[in-house]
């Protein structure tokens, strides 16, 4: 029996891999992608943000019953332990977000008013007057403060203020600052405009928004004795200031 290897036909060769003349390769095994791997774990989000809720829904418990007692007995009768029994939390909840009763009434200047100041320093729209800039914030201010609970916590600070200078300062600081500063750019731009006549107004930027001030000090006071149109008030003032609107 012969050991000799049969020779391939010729246009062949023997070595694996190797085709013959002619002949179509065969198609490669399509490379199969590598699975993706799975996510490190990681622990699930919807309890942390429930929890996050829950606490931001507290907060905003505390602060409410906070503004109720402060405007039913007044900043220095209001006790911590009556804010907890309002808001359905237990005291040492309290102290949670709140390290007193003075941080908690800064709260509510700063969520409550310091937004509001926030618009007056948006410049005035392209084609738009300074009194149409000055008018609107009024407005704002009017039916946002002057007649709901935003303007209960102005009359505690003209209230409570002088006792507690601290609080006084923080309002002066967050809110009266710069709404100042916003109504003196605005008279400036006025003056500059041709607007406004008398440049003095820039020293005593107080006098352009009295009206509001009043009203909201009107409303607690003297508004069941003579209701007071604000609205109105404002647009006799504004007439004062810029002259009266020319109807065409």
């Amino acid at each position: 029996m012969s050991n000799s290897r049969p020779t391939p036909p010729e246009g062949t060769s023997s070595k694996p891999g190797h085709r013959r003349r002619g002949e179509t390769a065969a198609p490669a095994e399509a490379v199969k992608p590598a699975l993706p791997m799975a996510p490190p774990s990681e622990p699930p989000s919807e309890p942390l943000s429930g929890r996050a809720a829950r606490a931001a829904e507290r907060r905003q418990a505390i602060i409410d019953a906070a503004l109720d007692e402060f405007i039913a007995r007044g900043f220095t009768a209001t006790r911590l332990d009556d804010v907890a029994k309002r808001a359905g939390v237990a005291k040492g909840t309290i102290y949670l977000h709140f390290k007193d009763k003075e941080s908690m009434f800064e709260e509510l200047i700063r969520t409550a008013l310091v937004p509001l100041i926030g618009r007056l320093h948006a410049p005035p729209p392209i084609g738009g007057s300074v009194r149409d800039a000055v008018e609107g914030f009024a407005r704002t201010f009017i039916q946002e403060v002057a007649s709901t609970r935003r303007g209960d916590i102005v009359r505690l600070i003209v209230a409570e203020g002088p006792r507690f200078p601290a609080i006084a300062d923080f309002y002066y600081r967050e809110v009266v600052s710069r709404g100042l500063a916003a109504m003196r750019a605005l008279i400036e731009l006025g003056v500059a405009r041709g607007e406004i006549a008398h440049k003095e107004l820039a020293r005593f930027p107080q006098i352009l928004v009295a009206p509001a001030l009043i009203a909201v000090i009107w409303q607690s006071l003297f508004a069941r004795h003579a209701p007071l149109d604000a609205t109105e008030m404002l647009r006799v003032h504004l007439d004062l200031i810029f002259g009266e609107r020319r109807t065409t």
